[in-house]
């Protein structure tokens, strides 16, 4: 099969699950395939919010993000559950490892999408059968459907695996751009949303074949560094590699400080730890980061020294969060004695681009209560611009059928988690 691959380059794909949540629940309860499904938050309010739907609730046109009063106007049949996400991630877990068996390159991008670079994976067979034969182990162990991209970069990866779904797998080769993207409105390219397209328009580019033939100095007067780079993008120009470790150049980040004095005042290493806090909050999102795991040191009177961690459920970079972590980390390892110095570390980070929240009931519904407040500042945006609000601490300062028969999930990551007793038809 070695002929079948490029001598030169590289040969990716890009996995990406078919209506993830709704699938999923679909798997977990096969009653309810083939109806219109919606996964929401605040099943019991008017005013909760669509996290993903099914493809039988998107013919009526319920889309992710829509309130669910719409939602069910459009839909009156419409099945609404709660989301769980032990559930979501334990299938993403189980996907993964699917993907493992056929090479170790693998890059997971979110929780139901990710690259990998199958350019040695040869003697598995040819690039279409190494992802049919994903597609169909992915769907009979696991019950989920998936669409897959097969290009010689990531960023043709991710555009061919949109092109059909559901369970489509398309080639896209650098050949073909100029016949099936090039006619495409800029707005219909990866890494490129409205607001981009339309300060594009605005130098007279309007199709992504305008974009592949732009004038290099305008693009980088108008967009930045970011405008050299989706022309690239444009012409199938696309170097990044695929690295199963994409954060490891930020291994952690912290700060820690000695007190002025010895102290075992609770309320006073509180606001150390806050201060703290704020101190990380700023520098992970200086890196655009999240940590999957915080740390906090601790040095006592006598200099005895300790370091306590806890691998998070959601990344986290807010100084609240970070915070309210710490607090609990210190109050299980504190033994009442005074303290010299502290600290707080985040680790095993993510990058923002590429973060997926792991959103429990609870944060996903004040989440949700955020939403209204979210369509305000989205409409001042898209008037007024990208940069005219922005959350506290988030400006940049720095620039910166024989493969693996061993394992068989068989849906096993579903018969752990019962049914919640909230969920709604």
């Amino acid at each position: 099969m070695k002929e079948m691959y490029p001598k030169k380059g590289r040969v990716i794909l890009h996995v990406d699950m078919n209506s993830f949540y709704a699938s999923v629940e679909m798997a977990y309860d096969p009653t309810l395939k083939g109806k219109p499904l919606a996964i929401a938050g605040n099943v019991e309010e008017r005013r909760g919010i669509i996290v993903t739907c099914s493809y039988e609730a998107r013919k009526f046109g319920v889309k992710t993000t829509m309130p669910l009063w719409e939602a069910k106007k459009l839909c009156p049949q419409l099945i609404v559950k709660k989301p769980n996400f032990d559930r979501y991630r334990a299938a993403s877990i189980a996907m993964f490892e699917i993907l493992r068996n056929y090479t170790e390159l693998v890059e997971p991008v979110s929780i139901d999408e990710g690259y990998l670079d199958i350019t040695g994976s040869f003697e598995l067979g040819s690039p279409i059968e190494i992802a049919q034969s994903i597609q169909k182990r992915v769907l009979e162990q696991l019950d989920l459907p998936c669409s897959i991209g097969i290009a010689p970069n990531k960023f043709l990866a991710k555009t061919a695996s949109d092109m059909k779904k559901p369970m489509g797998i398309t080639i896209l080769r650098k050949r073909d751009i100029s016949k099936l993207l090039w006619p495409l409105s800029t707005n219909e390219m990866h890494g490129i949303g409205k607001k981009t397209a339309e300060k594009l328009t605005t130098i007279g580019i309007h199709t992504i074949g305008d974009l592949a033939e732009g004038n290099e100095i305008q693009l980088k007067s108008l967009l930045g560094i970011n405008g050299i780079r989706i022309k690239e993008r444009a012409n199938g120009i696309d170097n990044r590699v695929v690295d199963p470790e994409s954060v490891s150049e930020f291994k952690s980040i912290g700060n820690s400080t000695t007190l002025p004095r010895d102290t075992s005042n609770q309320q006073e290493l509180f606001r150390i730890l806050d201060s703290l806090s704020e101190t990380v909050s700023v520098r992970l999102k200086r890196k655009n980061v999240l940590a999957t795991t915080l740390g906090i040191t601790i040095r006592f009177k006598d200099r005895k020294t300790i370091t306590r961690s806890k691998k998070l459920a959601n990344p986290i970079n807010q100084k609240e969060d970070i915070g309210t972590m710490a607090k609990q980390i210190f109050l299980n390892s504190w033994n009442g004695n005074p303290v010299r110095l502290l600290g707080i570390t985040g680790y095993d980070l993510i990058e923002q681009d590429h973060a997926y929240k792991q959103l429990d009931l609870f944060s996903f519904e004040k989440d949700a209560k955020k939403e209204p407040l979210n369509k305000i500042i989205s409409s001042l945006r898209e008037k007024y611009g990208e940069n005219i609000i922005e959350n506290a601490g988030t400006h940049k300062v720095d620039s910166a059928d024989n493969i693996g028969t061993g394992t068989s999930f068989n849906k096993d990551f579903l018969r752990s988690f019962p049914k919640s007793n909230k969920e709604e038809d």
